[in-house]
């Protein structure tokens, strides 16, 4: 996607002693990052590293050094991380060279000569040993060798890692900025008002920032905003009880393994103490060693016996901390806790001991609800579960009558400089003024929020109509059809929607009673269902997708998208089976066969309460009447679908604005779709790229050795093995006048699937790696319609791949045997989330050294003489095949008599012998 955004980026040279050298060849022969002339979001910017690292690489003699710089908590180090795990890179962090003072942020204690001579060592080709050091002794403790030979890619993470020093060693030079950085900042204005100049909040809060840090970043070639800061998406699921516990649990804790840990955690009150506050209003911080962590207020969803908390903690300097209390937040409550842990798989379990409540707590950390469950029962553990956070308990104790009421703070306990007044405090509200004022101001764009509105503080659900007095018992059907929830103010990105649909529920679950049902509606590949099923997994629902009311002669011509396709009849019937708690039928519809193949009965039982329906018409009319939650998600890769598609005309010198293709690409969208989305409760837009993002990769190994099938059932789980057979068509459709050098690039196409009687639009940007193609989990559905208006857009069909495929997995890898139809022998994917084990899992197969990372569309046009290939490069054999193949798709778009299940039918005919 971003080929040429790459390419503006280099110029002949290398860094500032390899310029030096003589150039012996012509201008691509090596390259050096120039400066973009704008910042971009941290997947995009993370993508753009990646393909960056191997563009210099290969471009270049020698070892490719990379900076990344930024203040604290703004995510530098997971972008580090993340491109380490793809690229396989050594990740020097320059906290290590610290000189052991309580301060690792200030400039002065970080050795730089030190560092310097670990990289001149590494460029030159030799082996060096950089400092190994401990937090919590406050002092180095040993170094760790690193292998010249073993290090094509070196990164330098660290605050100061764009330092006027380092910075002629750098080959790529990478600032972030944002994340908490930015929120606390927000946060901090949000709370003292507006009285404060911006860059008077800065030096307080990040005194070095403006100082040693921001000119430094100014000089990077890649600028990330960072605005991801905590999510729901990898929730923390916890189980919690006193350690009365069955005595067997101990010896968990005598393992050599076993990790102990001690930390201060505190809480900060903000200074508008005129103002009730609530612990979410709070900042927390945890001391461990000379390092501290802070989050914004105690973030976390109660549900049932478990506690679900986000990723939600950054690191920051301990002047972060002084700071905050200069500008008059005050230790509201602080603790010691003392933790001794163990992993047992996936899991943590912990005892932890804290010191204000003179007790010992048992806890069990994972990112599954129901294998923190299951691990649970399994270890017997029967103690009373716990919901409570310690400093809602530490709060009981000192009588504090009600939570929402921070307690009242002795004077002596604090001191004179943390109670000063702040002159004229002025809370920031959600008014378009102020918030529009604090953006538009001249600032840079080191210190800019990226969104368009930065509020810290989330609205609270409440009914728009709640007459109490007339209707009907609590509970009973005619009170709850009075009780309507009033719509949220705003809309909200996918992290903070999430954390508003599970309050609704609870909120709804709390005022209600059950059952709450809940719609959530949007275009296909806006993430709806990703939303819907991690807010199951939060609440442990169910979720039903309207595709299971498909009707089955509508759907045999291909009309998915077309709102008279459900059978809104036994709809209707299945919630109002759920909203009086009796037993219903849900439909289980085939795509494959385009019939329901059975049905499956469902209940709402007291204990859950919730079931979630999913589907582009979740919130029609006729439906959302009957629902007490309406959630709209817009976004994701029906986004992107727009987007890549202006920029291909773009490409061809055609501008189009992206109404105009939304017009074209998703008609029923604008007609039939998006005017039932404005009247939900919760307005979700989701920013995230799973395109680019790191969080959705999915790392695959593919070769054509010749596998048995008993081999693959050897290293698969058998208690989870499953396998399906799957019949597809890919079409690569690309606009005339694409620049491809008279060849067809797959990153100039668009591919359309026909599988399982469907399309699905497969988005494939993949990065290659080694023996690896690291590509994105994300294909999502479309309408024919949408494909129709691709080929109404101009894009033209130029090739054509029928193949049957063979599916085996275990839930952690999945291994796929492809045969296409024009190569002699079939292909064999190894595909997981995992990059060591699907490594080990081709190496079980015995595939190493086999490895291709070519894509099937390249597969088979190498293998074409130029005498058999038409304009377009397929067989000519197949040309006419496909443009008849194009010619039902557009008739049906109009007329409907589109006969492609007999295509599929025939393309899978005599495909299976090698399998058997």
């Amino acid at each position: 996607m971003d080929d040429e955004v790459v390419q503006r980026v280099f110029q002949e040279g290398g860094r500032d002693y390899f310029q030096q050298q003589p150039s012996t060849s012509t201008s691509s022969s090596s390259s050096i990052l120039q400066s973009l002339p704008l910042h971009v979001s941290f997947d995009h910017g993370y993508y753009l590293l990646v393909k960056s690292i191997q563009e210099l690489r290969e471009k270049k003699e020698g070892l490719v050094t990379v900076g990344i710089g930024g203040p604290s908590g703004s995510g530098k180090t997971s972008l580090a991380e993340k491109v380490a795990s793809v690229i396989g890179c050594t990740v020097i962090p320059m906290e290590n060279y610290r000189g052991g003072t309580d301060e690792g942020t200030d400039l002065d204690s970080i050795d730089f000569d030190a560092l310097i001579r670990n990289l001149e060592d590494l460029t030159e080709g030799k082996d060096t040993k950089i400092p190994v050091f401990d937090f919590h002794q406050k002092k180095r403790v040993g170094s760790k060798a690193i292998k010249s030979a073993m290090s094509g890619v070196v990164i330098v993470d660290g605050t100061y890692a764009l330092h006027a020093k380092l910075r002629s060693l750098l080959d790529i030079r990478v600032a972030v900025v944002g994340g908490v950085h930015f929120s606390l900042l927000s946060k901090v204005r949000y709370d003292i008002g507006d009285s404060c100049s911006l860059d008077y909040l800065i030096d307080s809060i990040f005194p070095l920032f403006r100082k040693h840090i921001e000119p430094d970043l100014h000089h990077a070639q890649i600028r990330i905003n960072n605005s991801f800061v905590s999510s729901f998406r990898e929730a923390i699921y916890k189980l919690k009880c006193r350690s009365e516990s069955p005595d067997g649990q101990s010896t968990f804790f005598l393992k050599d393994e076993a990790q102990t840990d001690n930390f201060i955690e505190m809480y900060l009150r903000p200074p508008s103490a005129n103002e009730e506050a609530r612990i979410n209003d709070w900042i927390k911080v945890r001391q461990s060693g000379i390092r501290y962590y802070l989050s914004l207020g105690d973030q976390r969803i109660v549900d049932k016996n478990f506690i679900i908390r986000p990723k939600a903690e950054f690191e920051v300097g301990r002047m972060t901390l002084g700071g905050l209390l200069a500008l008059g937040y005050n230790v509201v409550v602080s603790y010691k806790r003392a933790s001794t842990s163990v992993n047992i798989g996936s899991l943590s379990l912990s005892l932890e001991t804290i010191d204000t409540l003179g007790e010992t707590f048992l806890v069990l950390r994972g990112t599954d609800r129901k294998t923190v469950g299951a691990e649970a029962l399994r270890m017997g553990i029967t103690g009373q579960w716990l919901t409570k956070s310690y400093l809602e308990m530490i709060l009981e104790r000192k009588g504090v009558p009600r939570l929402n009421t921070p307690p009242l703070v002795s004077a002596t306990s604090v001191s004179h400089n943390q109670e000063k007044d702040i002159a004229a405090p002025k809370p920031i509200r959600t008014t378009p003024n102020l918030v529009s004022r604090l953006e538009d101001l001249a600032q840079p764009w080191t210190r800019s929020p990226t969104k368009s509105k930065m509020e810290p503080v989330l609205p609270t659900w409440h009914f728009a109509s709640s007459d109490r007095s007339h209707g009907g018992l609590v509970g009973s059907s005619a009170f709850r059809d009075t009780m309507k929830l009033a719509p949220m103010p705003d809309s909200y990105d996918l992290d903070r929607g999430l954390l508003l649909a599970v309050q609704g529920i609870q909120f709804l679950l709390e005022n209600k009673s059950v059952p709450v049902i809940v719609g959530i509606g949007g275009p296909s590949g806006s993430g709806k269902t990703s939303l819907a099923h991690k807010t199951a997994n939060i609440v442990g629902c169910e979720v039903v997708s309207l595709e299971s009311y498909f009707k089955p002669e509508q759907v045999k011509d291909f009309k998915y998208d077309d709102f008279n396709s459900l059978d809104l009849p036994l709809l209707s019937k299945n919630i109002g089976d759920i909203k009086h708690g009796r037993k219903t039928k849900i439909p289980v519809f085939n795509l494959e066969t385009g019939s329901r193949s059975c049905f499956k009965e469902l209940e709402i039982s007291e204990d859950c309460g919730v079931i979630i329906f999913e589907g582009v018409y979740a919130l029609h009319p006729e439906i959302r009447k009957s629902l007490d939650l309406w959630i709209a998600v817009v976004g994701g890769v029906h986004s992107h679908l727009i987007s890549r598609v202006q920029r291909d005309k773009s490409r061809v010198g055609c501008f189009m604005s992206q109404n105009e293709i939304m017009m074209t690409v998703f008609p029923i969208f604008q007609q039939h779709i998006e005017p039932h989305l404005v009247h939900a409760h919760l307005k979700i837009r989701n920013d995230f790229d799973p395109v680019l993002s790191p969080e959705s990769s999915l790392f695959v190994l593919k070769s054509n050795k010749q596998v048995a099938y008993q081999d693959i059932l050897n290293i698969l789980d058998s208690a989870k093995f499953c396998s399906s057979v799957q019949n597809f068509i890919d079409i690569y459709l690309r606009l005339p006048g694409t620049p491809a050098n008279g060849h067809i690039a797959e990153s100039d196409c668009v591919r359309v699937r026909i599988c399982e009687g469907r399309f699905a639009l497969l988005i494939r940007e993949p990065i290659r790696e080694g023996n690896f193609i690291i590509q994105p989990k994300v294909d999502f559905d479309i309408s024919i319609s949408t494909v129709s208006g691709l080929l109404n857009l101009g894009y033209q069909a130029v090739a054509y791949i029928e193949a049957s495929a063979l599916i085996y997995q275990d839930g952690k890898i999945l291994i796929e045997v492809d045969h296409l139809q024009d190569a002699p022998s079939p292909y064999l994917q190894i595909k997981g989330v995992n990059k060591e084990a699907v490594a080990a899992a081709g190496s079980a197969l015995k595939l190493d050294g086999s490895y291709t990372t070519k894509s099937y569309l390249q597969i088979i046009l190498e293998r074409l003489p130029l005498v058999e290939r038409s304009y377009s490069g397929i067989h000519t054999h197949q040309a006419a095949r496909l443009q008849e193949l194009v010619e039902s798709i557009q008739s049906q778009s109009y007329h409907g008599n589109l006969h492609i299940h007999g295509y599929l039918e025939s393309a899978s005919q005599q495909r299976f012998d090698f399998y058997e």
